[in-house]
């Protein structure tokens, strides 16, 4: 369950359990609502948690690479021999 699933699932939940006035038989929107929001404020908890460290270390990459850059010559690169 990624975040936007989370909010999805806390936000309906929520209209659930506060903007509705439904009734049907043997259904109680009330606990349906509040068992939503817990099991959205859980996967938004669990995302942010565990996935977001390994989202950061992927984008981690080398500080300077000389070929990508511009001004890099490449015949200066050589190594020195007497």
């Amino acid at each position: 369950m990624g975040i936007g699933a989370g909010i999805f699932l806390f936000a309906v939940g929520a209209i659930l359990t506060f903007a509705m006035d439904m009734r049907a038989y043997g259904i109680d929107f009330d606990v349906v609502g509040f068992i939503l929001m817990v099991a959205g404020a859980l996967g938004l908890i669990v995302s942010v948690v565990i996935y977001a460290p390994r989202r950061s270390q992927r984008q981690q990459g080398p500080a300077y690479d000389p070929r990508y850059d511009p001004r890099y010559d490449a015949r200066y690169d050589r190594p020195y021999y007497d």
